[in-house]
């Protein structure tokens, strides 16, 4: 995720005149609401004017969208944001706990179990909250996900002669230095892999081993090109890779905006695949409460999680209606398992050392 610095101060707003006190008792939508109590929220929001949201970079996840169709229906709430980062997201609303700044928080949902844990998010189940599965969200709304990016094979059609369709054909000696993968013990990304290769194997998340001989099996054959320490993206673009093992939305932006076209194919891996949750919280005695809760239904809504398969991230809420062209870049693909990221956190040892034996032949 590119970093950005807080484009608008979340301090004072300008003055208000009379007409626009006024125009505060008008809605700007007609017919059905989106929810129950759609329109009362909005009233009670009006009342604070903003909605401060941590991390929902507008590039990222097609947050942009989210943010214009917001500000279309409620055009009486200002919604300011930063893009620093999944953890520093927490560092921070750690360090103003006695006088909070945010009133939404967004982050890869090892961060949202984290930054539970340091009472720092308050309790709040928005719409739909009851059809995520329960692993894709805190019992009691202190944290829920909103989207997933899910393990995929992201192949240079250019670089290789036949396309492979599951883990086991990445074993292949025709795949020799062609595989690219990021480091499990430093990397989000690599975690989720081992515990996508664990599941194909007939691991997963209370059993990384399998996972783990895996990748150590890719590398004994001589398939693995390198492990990278960040995202090589830039690299894939330029044709230097021939298959890497990463996130769907990489290789669907790769495909569709940034220039490969169908020279990228991306394949969800046919034994199992994994979805990484990236969840969002209402901030603990945030400065805007009501506008937070506003801005966390609307991203919940059918509207809003529609938008984030647009951005080539998957709704979290299942069933979701997509659009035709949406839904034929991310067709259906039922191998795919959420990951319980409570376990995987509680796994990370086990996946450093035993990636390390593996792969680099550690002791």
């Amino acid at each position: 995720m590119q970093r950005r610095q807080l484009i608008q101060a979340a301090g004072a707003l300008p003055a208000l005149s009379f007409a626009t006190l006024a125009a505060r008792t008008a809605f700007a939508f007609d017919g059905p609401e989106l929810y129950a109590g759609e329109k009362a929220l909005y009233a009670e929001a009006q009342k604070e004017g903003l909605c401060v949201s941590f991390d929902t970079g507008p590039e990222w996840a097609n947050w942009k969208s989210l943010f214009r169709d917001f500000k279309k229906r409620y055009p009486e709430i200002e919604l300011t944001y930063n893009d620093i980062g999944s953890a520093a997201t927490v560092v921070a609303l750690e360090k103003t706990k006695r006088r909070p700044q945010a009133d939404t928080a967004y982050y890869f949902a090892a961060s949202a179990v984290d930054a539970a844990k340091k009472d720092v998010v308050a309790p709040f189940k928005p719409v739909n909250f009851d059809k995520l599965p329960p692993v894709f969200r805190e019992a009691e709304g202190r944290w829920f996900t909103i989207h997933t990016l899910n393990i995929a094979f992201l192949v240079n059609k250019k670089l290789v002669k036949n396309m492979p369709t599951g883990w086991a054909d990445l074993l292949k000696p025709e795949f020799k230095n062609t595989v690219v993968y990021l480091d499990p013990r430093s990397t989000g990304i690599g975690q989720v892999l081992t515990f996508a290769a664990a599941y194909a194997n007939g691991g997963g998340v209370d059993n990384v081993q399998p996972g783990t001989d895996y990748l150590g099996k890719l590398h004994a054959a001589g398939n693995v090109l390198r492990v990278e320490g960040t995202t090589p993206y830039a690299k894939f673009l330029k044709g230097e890779i021939p298959v890497w093992i990463s996130y769907e939305n990489d290789g669907l932006k790769a495909k569709h905006v940034d220039g490969m076209g169908d020279a990228v194919e991306v394949v969800i891996p046919k034994e199992a695949s994994v979805a990484a949750p990236y969840a969002i919280s209402l901030v603990k005695n945030g400065p805007n409460p009501n506008a937070g809760k506003l801005w966390l239904n609307f991203i919940m809504s059918e509207a809003g999680q529609s938008l984030f398969a647009q951005g080539f991230v998957r709704p979290a809420v299942p069933g979701t209606p997509l659009a035709a062209d949406v839904a034929a870049k991310m067709p259906a693909a039922p191998q795919i398992r959420p990951l319980d990221v409570v376990k995987a956190s509680e796994r990370k040892a086990d996946v450093d050392r035993l990636w390390a034996q593996a792969a680099l032949g550690n002791k």
